[in-house]
């Protein structure tokens, strides 16, 4: 079985550098990850952080699509609570019909920033629809299929492309794992984010048992998301993985989020005005020497049955980090399974005809 690889990318930004400096380092990263035949390369959206620069993805995808030629760009992913669904799509047919096949929007649930920035994205009230009938709407408008009783009959999304953009939706939970199986759409599930393998795979196993097939996937289609470090050997992997901690802030209201630090975690709290703790242990990482994370790789991909992965890789050397790509895709290359992270295999079909 072979397993389409892809890169996320959330444009980090060190201390002591400039935003150009890291959108720099993003651009070169598509352009590598098409070099080495990654299936996919995404890029994310947070708010509020002085060590993340990508607030926006569908503008950076836009500048990606002109740096590349035929890598799959997307976003990991739009924080859709925040946006108007009929803009998300104007904004995704306009990728769509500027570089046809190419686009996919990913679709998170998380608030991508502190409450400020949430309340500065919505407004005081927000919008009072649930992030299900935005999705379903978003859905709708991509596909120009408003229906004749909507309150806005007749509308018309411009531009209309002849390959919308594929939507995903990501999360780290059951609860998200549900929504995309009655929504019928593939399911990213962030391991990276919440570590729990036995969670994860009750996620996974209850998108399969509960997914709808629908016009546009038709079988469960299932990618995790997880840190992966490759190195030369297992001493070096370790030494950097040893900069990935998991933080994570409980609200006293029952809300779980992980953020990058323990300061955003504090603040978060802050603003929040909950009582909350924080909880800051080792981070979920595939790590070590090529053949040893090939090791680790067949076991995740056997347990979990999955489909694809996308590999996030936190490593602040960028020398290092190209290093880890390249190992990581020369590795599949040597156990015979270049077509499985090569972009010239066929793509996802997310057809009624799918597999």
């Amino acid at each position: 079985m072979t397993m389409p690889v892809g890169i996320l990318d959330q444009t980090p930004i060190y201390e002591g550098e400039t935003a150009e400096q890291s959108f720099a380092r993003t651009i070169e990263l598509a352009q590598l990850a098409e070099r080495l035949g990654y299936r996919r390369f995404w890029v994310s959206e947070h708010h509020d952080s002085a060590s993340v620069s990508g607030s926006s993805p569908e503008v950076l995808i836009s500048y990606l699509l002109a740096c590349t030629n035929h890598i799959l760009l997307g976003s990991g992913g739009v924080m859709l609570q925040h946006y108007s669904p009929y803009k998300v799509a104007e904004n995704f047919n306009v990728l769509a019909a500027l570089a046809p096949g190419r686009v996919e929007l990913g679709i998170g649930r998380a608030p991508g920033g502190l409450p400020r920035s949430t309340r500065a994205l919505q407004g005081e009230h927000g919008d009072p629809r649930s992030l299900t009938d935005k999705l379903l709407e978003t859905r709708n408008y991509l596909h120009n299929r408003i229906a004749d009783d909507h309150a806005l009959a007749g509308i018309h999304v411009s531009p209309q492309s002849a390959h919308p953009a594929s939507i995903f939706l990501l999360g780290a939970s059951r609860d998200s794992a549900e929504l995309a199986a009655r929504q019928g759409l593939p399911y990213v599930f962030s391991l990276f984010i919440n570590g729990d393998e036995e969670v994860a795979l009750e996620a996974v196993q209850a998108y399969r048992a509960s997914f709808v097939p629908s016009a546009e996937l038709a079988e469960p289609h299932v990618i995790l998301a997880l840190s992966i470090i490759v190195a030369d050997s297992d001493q070096e992997a370790d030494e950097l993985a040893g900069e990935n901690l998991s933080v994570k802030i409980h609200l006293e209201s029952g809300r779980v989020l992980t953020v990058g630090t323990v300061a955003q975690a504090e603040e978060f709290g802050r603003q929040s005005n909950e009582t909350f703790r924080i909880e800051v242990k080792e981070a979920k990482v595939v790590k070590g020497s090529p053949n040893h994370v090939y090791e680790q790789l067949s076991h995740i991909r056997e347990r979990f049955g999955i489909q694809e992965i996308i590999t996030h890789t936190v490593i602040r050397d960028f020398d290092k980090k190209v290093r880890s790509f390249e190992l990581l895709q020369q590795v599949f290359v040597q156990h015979g399974e270049e077509n499985g992270i090569t972009n010239s295999t066929a793509e996802l079909d997310t057809s009624t005809a799918a597999r």
